[in-house]
């Protein structure tokens, strides 16, 4: 299985900007556009409107936390942009972080993989056109409108646990900020999860790739730096414990440490391994050929996910080294 994707942050707020990506990723051949939710706009509004500037690309929420809305206003989203969209709307979920959950939806955030586990099979039930089962004991609804069963359900999760739960409910399996070495071993999980639930075939790999490429290589490795600086010192402790599992803690503890104020954005030579491990950066050669290393690791279906904020012209030159052949 081949194909690319585009993905963008939340940090990504230029509604403009995201337009014009959207549209460039469509004419260039690229499979999928996703936005992720988090503190900024809300993806279903954004993806509407995308919707309607694109008609081939296949769309798609990357992640969105389960703590913003319940399982019954997820699948009305997913649903509806299925609907505006004509059928090309994907939806991914997220256990989300106590940031999100608490911080901004006054939401205790418990048990975040038995969590995301329930709401993705009660957005399953409403999506094929069954009733809710809600835990109060009431009555449960359908959606007014026609099932949306062909919506692919993909699920975001790093550690074993949640892993596992994407290779028993999901379509599809969408690590961000994994190292690539990694992807192989942790793949064991996704089939553990699978026999659990009796099924023969496995969620496709789907990883968001941070991407840096220009042909100025101060430039490349500039945002390469950018990418793991800013998620191992202002994302909160899930990336720097994923990197640590994985045998990178030597590094982690190298660019924390050269990095005290989060103001900076300096990986040290000596932690160089993690520009490779969880980037794709370079000119367009070198990035090309680190895309092929991901596919090569098990990436069946990689998106590419863009710096936010840059320069236009700087996002352009990422999507044309990379389009897809």
């Amino acid at each position: 299985m081949s194909g690319l994707g585009v993905a963008l942050t939340p940090m990504e707020t230029r509604h403009d900007v995201v337009l014009h990506l959207a549209r460039r990723a469509e004419e260039l051949g690229y499979d999928t556009f996703t936005v992720a939710e988090a503190w900024g706009w809300d993806a279903g509004v954004l993806l509407a409107e995308v919707a309607g500037a694109t008609g081939r690309i296949a769309l798609g929420v990357s992640v969105i936390n389960t703590w913003g809305r319940s399982a019954g206003t997820i699948a009305m989203l997913a649903a509806s942009l299925d609907e505006v969209s004509g059928g090309r709307f994907r939806l991914g979920l997220g256990a989300g972080s106590p940031a999100l959950a608490e911080g901004l939806h006054d939401v205790p955030f418990e048990r975040p993989v038995e969590h995301l586990a329930a709401v993705t099979v009660q957005v399953r039930r409403l999506l094929r056109g069954e009733r809710l089962e809600p835990t109060t004991g009431a009555k449960g609804l359908r959606l007014g409108v026609p099932p949306r069963t062909g919506v692919p359900l993909h699920l975001a999760a790093l550690g074993s646990r949640s892993v596992r739960l994407a290779g028993e409910l999901a379509d599809g399996w969408d690590p961000f900020f994994l190292p690539r070495s990694g992807l192989g071993r942790i793949r064991e999980d996704l089939r553990e999860g699978a026999a659990r639930a009796g099924r023969a075939d496995l969620p496709v790999v789907c990883p968001g790739i941070p991407t840096a490429v220009a042909d100025d290589p101060v430039i490349a490795r500039a945002m390469a730096s950018w990418w793991v600086v800013f998620y191992l010192t202002s994302m909160g402790p899930l990336y720097p414990r994923t990197l640590r599992a994985h045998g990178l803690g030597g590094a982690v503890d190298e660019v924390v440490a050269a990095n005290p104020t989060g103001r900076t954005t300096d990986v040290p030579e000596s932690a160089e391994v993690l520009l490779d491990e969880l980037t794709i950066h370079g000119d367009t050669e070198q990035a090309r050929a680190a895309l092929e290393r991901w596919r090569a690791a098990g990436a069946e279906r990689p998106a590419i996910v863009l710096p936010p904020g840059r320069p236009v012209e700087e996002l352009d030159h990422i999507l044309d080294a990379l389009r897809p052949e």
